[in-house]
């Protein structure tokens, strides 16, 4: 193996990271300030994808029409989000963490058979955009556009969001909220609202990443089941709540399966559940996280 198909397969590797980290992200995001495991970020991940299909299908092959679904799709996933926490969840969040969990795995199932009743259960797929069809080559390995893209997206996505919890009079409010939400609402902040926003942004994250990975992977039901396997995987090695342990772990997610195909093909993904093993008996919070107070 030379040089340039090694580096080519970590190029390969850090795609897939920062596709999981787009979801991942979101998944993070909801845990770390309303302190629930979404089970259904894959569905809105599939959603996603699925309503990118249909408008590009819809507004056919005009200039700008894949951008466009990409961001109305993950807007109508958004307000999907903000609808279900609103109306659904929130009249949860008093009540024990086993309620939440049923309830988010109830979306899963609620969800999916809406899915097939929309669009069937057959394979769809997208084309790249055609500004972003072509590639250029970099130390021997060929990178399309299109992935290149997607490899710049994260780090700046993750720039982003700590840019807005940490600079901006909103995020202080979000973390104010994650920290102590009783105390952030004696003081006249509007909770509810906050975690409507919370909810809606992660949705988004998971319908941005459902859009965009279109024109890479086939459109299937069951997709949001193996998303949300290999999210959970990459925040339990990050660390619950942390925004840059997520991206680590997604990184580390990434080429620990690229490069495990190389080495041991029949027990690649082994190895990542093996990874994941390691670190929750040493590190039982994950790399960045920390242990939950209650």
């Amino acid at each position: 193996m030379d040089s340039s198909f090694l580096f080519g397969q970590f190029l390969g590797g850090l795609t897939a990271a920062m596709f999981l980290f787009l979801i991942a992200s979101g998944l993070s995001l909801i845990f770390g300030i309303l302190r629930i495991l979404n089970f259904a970020h894959g569905s809105f991940y599939m959603i996603g994808a699925y309503l990118a299909w249909q408008l590009v299908h819809v507004l056919g092959p005009a200039s700008g029409s894949f951008w466009f679904a990409v961001f109305a799709s993950a807007l109508t996933v958004a307000l999907l989000g903000a609808l279900i926490e609103r109306f659904l969840l929130r009249s949860l969040y008093g009540r024990e963490e086993l309620y939440q969990l049923l309830f988010t795995y109830a979306v899963v199932l609620v969800l999916a058979d809406a899915t097939k009743m929309i669009w069937g259960t057959q394979q769809l797929s997208l084309s790249r955009p055609a500004s972003l069809a072509g590639s250029m080559t970099l130390f021997g390995a060929v990178i399309p556009h299109y992935n290149l893209l997607i490899m710049l997206l994260g780090p700046v996505l993750a720039f982003t969001i700590w840019l807005v919890l940490h600079r901006t009079n909103m995020g202080r409010m979000v973390r104010a909220a994650a920290l102590d939400r009783e105390m952030l609402g004696a003081l006249g902040g509007n909770v509810g609202r906050i975690y409507t926003l919370a909810f809606a942004a992660g949705s988004f994250l998971a319908g941005l990443a459902g859009a965009l990975v279109t024109p890479i992977k086939t459109v299937v039901p069951g997709m949001d089941v193996e998303i949300i396997v290999e999210a959970f995987i990459v925040i339990v090695i990050g660390g619950l709540g942390s925004l840059w342990g997520t991206l680590i772990g997604a990184l580390i997610y990434g080429q620990f399966l690229s490069f495990g195909i190389l080495i041991f093909p029949r027990f690649s993904i082994f190895a990542v559940y093996a990874l994941m093993a390691i670190i929750l008996i040493i590190r039982p919070w994950g790399l960045f996280g920390r242990p939950l107070s209650r």
